[in-house]
């Protein structure tokens, strides 16, 4: 049988058993990760040796590691990059050098090792998986999170020591070469990474653009794949990692307009790949290792709790919450990708011999299997060990300090998060006069902003004192606008508690968040995705000349049906029975009294908004001060506003009469 023949068998049999595991794993709940791996153990030399070409299986794994990193790269762009560069330089730093030094120390008189065998096991031990650290965090919708911004800015600093690792490792066998070799090689790797930022910088966009105006989508997606691959074949040349020079690829693609189509064309190879990746490493097992089980789980213990410990600290020293730098802790607490291809190195270079490689290899494949399950139960256990963890380690004080920006605050805004959401937010309320206070986690962001003169506080939004700070029993509004769901859902439960009267605003990714969110307390939620789609209908309906009132009912009515949930769980439930039906289906709506419109100067027993709408005025005023139920004589000023009352047809026929008349 040819090798093409064979190597086809062998990725038949590998996705079919692959799929089968995996839905095994999935009806007894184990996360996709683990079948993935146990279909390597199963298919690979050291198990049912189902595989006749491991290299050419491991060779197209490492192709979806490199697929997975280009997509990480696009959805992350140079500017986040630079947002997070003390997190990446002075955590990342600490956290290889702590924990190399730690686990090289515990290894050496553990294992009684030379200095050069613990200094290298301490280097393989110190990286974690970037492939299985971000898939979790996208799965979960949390690359975003604060947990999962400090993770990626690890994770990339520990893909960038992979170079100086590389390098180092001949010279601690005794093999290697002279000084100048050395920085010759690092010399190779700086002038790849400015070469690489430079094209992105000029050349990339160039023939983007040429190849887009084709209005061909497949020499779109070839020229996208020859960018990704040739970008890391180039990083590989310089002595960089493959993965590493096509996250630098992403990073270009993600600075140009053509990066959504790039990552959609992406998405669906990386996937299949990736999973190759995960089978891989589960074929390099031997299942025989694990009968050593005392040094096998000493060593898995040894090395989830020596990474979580040091990983948590620097995060608490870095001025996050007990919860982010727990989360942070458990997801960095694995062996990575790279540690086996080093591995592999320190094996041809005697630094490990065949025993220890193996036992390194199940250690590290059982860290790996351990994270999902870690990364599932981690937010319950940070929730129930934060009010045991001494109050110096949660920076109360810096929170203190920033409650002066809340304390006189009535009838205020909270916003909770300062990404794009909560900074366009805020700077409309500054321009209409609204008083609000903004909680935000990031403490680079807090200091930049505060010297600034934003009203903005440090801490986490899901602890009660912080709400508390921030006025939440005197506030009016809550808007949550974080990427974190499991701060969402935590804040949302919390605010209702702290204040049952507080309107809760939350934005989220995905329609199917409402619900549970609506019964935790939230008043209203807008799923991202949801009003996307409503923005692509109203303009559509523009663009065919649909005129615009009618456009506005129907999106007004989309509005309805999509939150009829909403409406359901709305403080209207507390209403009996009748008063419930009699209201079902109408609306408030505020609007302002433009000058020159038909309700301008003109007194209520003169507005024909009732008769001719059927809408009903409830309240007039200015700011926040409001006439309820205002008598017949009291007259429309322009820059006025009023609450008016009415289904939504007639609501939308109403603002009509509070426009200005051309």
């Amino acid at each position: 049988m040819s090798f093409e023949l064979h190597f086809l068998r062998d990725l038949l049999l590998l996705f079919s058993l692959a799929s089968l595991v995996v839905v095994i794993c999935h009806h007894i709940r184990l996360p996709a990760i683990v079948g993935f791996l146990l279909t390597g153990v199963i298919a690979g030399p050291y198990g049912l040796k189902l595989i006749s070409e491991p290299e050419s299986v491991k060779s197209l794994a490492e192709i979806g590691v490199v697929l997975l990193l280009f997509t990480i790269g696009i959805e992350f762009s140079l500017e986040n990059l630079y947002r997070i560069r003390a997190v990446m330089l002075m955590g990342g730093t600490l956290q290889m050098l702590l924990t190399g030094g730690l686990m090289a120390l515990v290894s050496g008189l553990f294992f009684q090792l030379t200095v050069q065998q613990a200094i290298f096991l301490g280097m393989l031990i110190a990286l974690s998986s970037t492939a299985i650290v971000l898939k979790i965090l996208s799965d979960k919708a949390e690359v975003d999170s604060p947990h999962g911004r400090i993770s990626l800015a690890i994770l990339i600093f520990q893909d960038l020591c992979v170079v100086p690792m590389m390098i180092v490792t001949p010279y601690l066998s005794g093999q290697g070469g002279t000084f100048g070799d050395m920085a010759w090689t690092l010399a190779k790797a700086l002038l790849m990474v400015g070469g690489v930022l430079l094209c992105g910088r000029y050349l990339i966009p160039l023939v983007l653009k040429l190849v887009v105006r084709t209005r061909n989508r497949e020499v779109f997606l070839l020229v996208i794949i020859f960018l990704c691959l040739g970008t890391a074949w180039l990083s590989a040349l310089a002595g960089l990692s493959l993965a590493l020079g096509a996250f630098m690829a992403g990073l270009i693609i993600s600075q140009s307009e053509y990066s959504h189509q790039a990552l959609g064309e992406i998405i669906p190879f990386r996937d299949a790949l990736s999973s190759l990746f995960l089978i891989s490493i589960g074929m390099l097992l031997n299942v025989q290792t694990l009968a050593e089980p005392i040094l096998v789980l000493g060593g898995v213990l040894a090395i989830v709790a020596i990474k979580q410990l040091v990983a948590s600290g620097l995060t608490l020293a870095l001025g996050y919450s007990f919860r982010v730098a727990f989360l942070v802790g458990v997801g960095l607490a694995q062996i990575g990708e790279f540690s086996f291809v080093l591995a592999g190195e320190g094996l041809r270079f005697h630094l490990l011999d065949d025993h220890l490689y193996q036992l390194f290899l199940a250690a590290s494949a059982l860290t790996m299997t351990l994270t999902p399950f870690l990364n599932q139960i981690a937010p319950r256990i940070a929730e129930k060990l934060e009010p045991h963890v001494p109050k110096g380690f949660l920076w109360p004080g810096k929170e203190a300090r920033n409650a002066s920006a809340a304390e006189k605050l009535q009838n205020h805004v909270i916003i909770l998060g300062f990404g794009p959401t909560g900074r366009n937010l805020a700077n409309v309320l500054k321009h209409v006069s609204v008083p609000y206070v903004v909680i935000e986690m990031n403490p680079e962001t807090v200091a930049n902003e505060k010297r600034k003169g934003e009203p903005i506080l440090y801490g986490d939004v899901a602890r009660p004192e912080v709400l508390e700070h921030a006025g939440i029993h005197e506030a009016r509004i809550l808007v949550i606008a974080i990427s974190d769901p499991s701060s969402v859902r935590r804040s949302t439960q919390l605010a209702r508690q702290l204040n049952p009267g507080l309107h809760i605003l939350v934005r989220t990714r995905y329609l199917q968040e409402m619900e549970p969110l609506l019964k935790l307390g939230a008043n209203e939620v807008v799923p991202e995705e949801f009003e996307t789609s409503l923005e692509i209908f109203s303009r559509t309906l523009r663009k065919l000349l649909v005129p615009r009132d009618q456009v506005e009912r129907f999106i007004r009515e989309a509005r309805q049906n999509g939150y009829g949930v909403l409406r359901a769980e709305s403080p209207a439930k507390s209403l009996p029975y009748g008063v419930k039906s009699l209201v079902a289906g109408a609306d408030l709506e505020v609007f302002r009294v433009e000058p020159g419109s038909a309700l301008a100067g003109k007194t209520l027993s003169e507005v024909p908004l009732r008769r001719e709408t059927g809408a009903t005025i409830l309240a007039i005023g200015q700011g926040s001060d409001f006439l309820l139920n205002p008598p017949a004589s009291v007259q429309l000023e322009p820059e006025a506003n009023a609450i008016v009352f009415g289904t939504p047809e007639q609501i939308s026929k109403a603002a009509e009469l509070f426009r200005a008349k051309n």
